[in-house]
């Protein structure tokens, strides 16, 4: 069963007027002028379809006041070194506490960060080597891969108030491989991609993203005095070919102005390889993937560590064998430790690797890459940050974080909720899982609908008067998809045969086709590493997951579903134009701005800085352009209505079919212009699945596409891949929502856990037969789902 809330009422909760977070007049982007009391220290549930506001309210509204007043707190020491943050759209906003943010965010984009550095595990296990690990090599940041070795000297006092100094040596002990810099790869850079041999520096030689003619990256080169700057790269000495690409930090004067030169390659790497490279801007990666080949760090193994630090060792163990440990087995390795002088950091570190456990996360290792995490496993890893936190009266928000859980781990997750509330914080949390909504002392409702037919409150209050009322979550709350009567025929399978990567143990399965074939298990079982693995290439299969969709920043739903190039030649075809003009990327692109829709300043060493362009008001287009009408709405009237606003202007094409799977697939909230990164994991997938449904007879494997879902939201999707099974697709899904275990007409259960415990098949078969046999975890919540 789930842990029950505390019994305080509600009501009871907003006796004192300081016991509530009090929001008059919200209008973040949906929001329609919102009045509601969030009580304090208490945990608040905030429910709604996608889209209907629920973020706007609880990220853009109380988050985003809570740190705009500490920022500015700190802005009166700190002038001109903290940016200004903008104040939410809102009348009133009283009695807020810091926030602290848990959503689905990447942590970091440094690819130095792994989950022990994100956690602080790794400083604690550096402690422990330290003391314990045999040959004794010196302190803690020894075992640090971000700490190189060093020699040097320096002037220190040789008696405090006396005045008098003397040089000294000293040596700087880290862990860092020096073969790799602590990054466990070595990177080799194609010279030939960084410049155009043809060109002088002032033309234009430099061929690396940023690197403009007459800017000040290019000026560091052209104006350094080391080259002539109107010759041809190609006329250039050894000498002034190794000076460009190679030189080491070197003191010259620009403009007045001192600055370090260093040559081409050894600025790259140290600008764009030693970020996580998913993290970078699209056309930075796309010039880094062109450029640069990594391999696995020869002198460390991938460990990143010097020889050194790898040599230290309690009992046979190294610091690099333990990060490489399953959490789990890290956990067996730090009990077996019995030594007195090192107990209470041992205390300390299991703390948090049991915190690890708990939330569900025992199968990762503290070596594992922070980058490769997913949304949901991200946002539990800095939850284990706050476990062990000291601070009270603090309000942390959550974004969906049962994200990624099977049912098992989400009792476990409403603990960690439980728990943080009864420390006396405040407690927000967006979620659709109904097991979620139930352990909630407060429910407060957004819609009716999405976009603009939502930010409004539907409801405010208890389970009971939420299950009572008439809105649309009220409704679903109870609502259970029921098993089939009946389920379909596989017209044939793809066989897999022996798989062992990850954590699969040898595994044989054959997967139906011509029907919904559903792949469950805890998370961390080998489901991913089992379907991806073994049918991505595959020429039949068409992978749709959550992965950032690659593009520039000027990419929209509408450039990438191809809807712009219906919308363009519509609005040429009625104006008796070019379509070009209606493109922010050609002819009718801002001249200010080049319709980016911002000015960028190059601050040269330091930053940029963007504003929003005045001449087109950050739209990107000509205003000239906006004098042309398609039914009496310009071209950037029409990129601001959502998917199911625009299905009505365009009755037939391709265009309107389009729009129809974008609302059928739940995206119909989902304004057509709106940047590609500011979409969710969940609505990224959707919109790759609504573009590959163009095609037929294929192979569809989709990875958690109820994420970030309405319940009723998760019924339409249910109707659209029975559609696709229908026409003569096969439909493969990866999925821990049980109303889609339900819905299946075969299902794969792998486990019996996670990580080493996993990586087996435990059950092939109907649902009705999982249920029947409970002989899984999957089967057990899937049997008390439907009530068997």
């Amino acid at each position: 069963m789930n842990p029950k809330p505390r019994s305080t009422p509600p009501a009871a909760c907003m006796a004192d007027a300081h016991d509530v977070i009090r929001i008059r007049g919200a209008r973040e982007n949906n929001l329609k002028g919102l009045d509601v009391d969030v009580p304090k220290r208490r945990l608040t549930v905030f429910t709604g379809v996608s889209g209907s506001g629920k973020s706007s309210l609880v990220f853009d509204t109380i988050a985003a006041e809570s740190r705009r007043l500490i920022n500015e707190t700190y802005s009166t020491f700190l002038q001109g070194f903290m940016p200004t943050m903008a104040r939410p759209e809102v009348d009133r906003l009283e009695n807020l506490t810091p926030a602290i943010i848990v959503d689905q965010e990447r942590i970091g984009a440094n690819a130095r960060s792994t989950v022990g550095t994100a956690t602080d595990a790794n400083a604690m296990l550096r402690v422990l080597f330290s003391r314990l690990g045999q040959p004794h090599i010196g302190s803690s940041q020894a075992f640090s891969f971000n700490v190189p070795s060093a020699r040097g000297s320096g002037r220190i006092a040789v008696e405090k108030g006396s005045g008098r100094s003397e040089t000294r040596e000293f040596i700087i002990t880290g862990g860092m491989c020096p073969r790799c810099e602590g990054m466990g790869v070595v990177s080799e850079v194609a010279v030939e991609q960084l410049l155009d041999p043809e060109k002088s520096l002032a033309q234009g030689a430099i061929t690396i993203p940023g690197y403009t003619v007459g800017g000040w990256m290019v000026r560091q080169y052209s104006e350094s005095g080391f080259f002539d700057p109107d010759k041809p790269v190609r006329d250039f000495t050894e000498v002034e070919m190794r000076d460009l690409l190679y030189k080491e930090p070197t003191k010259v004067r620009i403009s007045g102005v001192n600055i370090t030169y260093e040559g081409l390659v050894p600025r790259i790497t140290r600008s764009f390889l030693q970020k996580d490279i998913d993290a970078l801007q699209p056309h930075v990666r796309s010039f880094v993937e062109r450029a640069v080949v990594f391999t696995t760090c020869p002198d460390c193994g991938g460990t990143r560590l010097n020889e050194a630090a790898r040599s230290s060792r309690i009992g046979d163990v190294n610091i690099a064998d333990a990060s490489a440990m399953q959490v789990t087995e890290l956990a067996e390795w730090l009990r077996s430790i019995d030594e007195a002088s090192v107990r209470p950091v041992i205390e300390s570190l299991l703390q948090t690797v049991d915190s690890f456990i708990e939330i569900g996360l025992g199968y990762l290792s503290l070596d594992r890459a922070s980058g490769t995490l997913s949304g949901g496993e991200a946002q539990r890893v800095k939850i284990v940050r706050h476990l062990g936190s000291s601070l009270t009266d603090v309000t942390y928000v959550f974004d969906e974080p049962t994200a990624g859980l099977h049912p098992h781990d989400i009792q476990r997750m409403n603990e960690i909720l439980i728990k943080l509330r009864d420390k006396g914080n405040t407690v927000l949390v967006i979620e659709h899982e109904p097991e979620v909504i139930e352990i909630a002392d407060h429910i407060i409702d957004l819609g009716p609908g999405a976009g603009p037919h939502g930010g409004r409150i539907t409801f405010a209050g208890g389970l009971a008067a939420l299950r009572a009322s008439d809105t649309i979550t009220g409704r679903h709350l109870g609502h259970k998809v029921a098993l089939k009567d009946s389920v379909r025929p596989p017209s044939g399978s793809l066989a897999i045969r022996h798989a062992t990567l990850h954590n699969l143990r040898d595994v044989s399965v054959d997967v139906p086709l011509g029907v919904l074939v559903v792949v469950t298990g805890v998370a961390g079982s080998g489901k991913s590493s089992l379907i991806h693995g073994s049918l991505a290439g595959h020429p039949d299969v068409v992978i749709v997951d959550q992965s950032p969709i690659r593009g520039s920043r000027r990419s929209s739903p509408a450039t990438y579903t191809g809807l712009l190039d219906a919308i363009r030649t519509a609005f040429a075809k009625a104006n008796g134009v070019k379509p070009a003009l209606f493109s922010a990327n050609s002819k009718g692109a801002c001249p200010e701005c080049r319709g980016l829709g911002v000015i960028v300043t190059d601050l040269g060493f330091n930053s940029t800085v963007e504003t929003t362009c005045e001449t087109c008001e950050g739209s990107g287009y000509d205003p000239a352009v906006l004098r042309y009408t398609l039914d009496g709405q310009n071209i950037v009237e029409v990129l601001s209505m959502t998917a199911a606003e625009a299905v009505d202007s365009f009755e037939t094409g391709a265009a309107h079919t389009m729009l129809t799977r974008m609302v059928d697939l739940g995206l119909g909230y989902i304004t057509l212009g709106q940047p590609l990164n500011t979409l969710s994991g969940g609505e990224r997938q959707r919109l790759r699945l609504a573009i590959s449904m163009a095609k037929k007879g294929l192979v569809y494997v989709l990875d958690e596409p109820t994420s970030g879902m309405h319940m009723a939201d998760v019924e339409n999707l249910l109707g659209m891949l029975d559609r696709l099974v229908e026409r003569g697709d096969s439909v493969i899904v990866i999925e821990h929502h049980r109303a889609v275990m339900a819905h299946a007409d075969w299902i794969i259960d792998m486990g019996p856990g996670a990580g080493h415990e996993g990586g087996r098949v435990i059950f092939e078969g109907t649902p009705a037969d999982l249920v029947a046999a409970r002989s899984t975890l999957t089967g057990m919540h899937l049997s008390e789902y439907v009530g068997r």
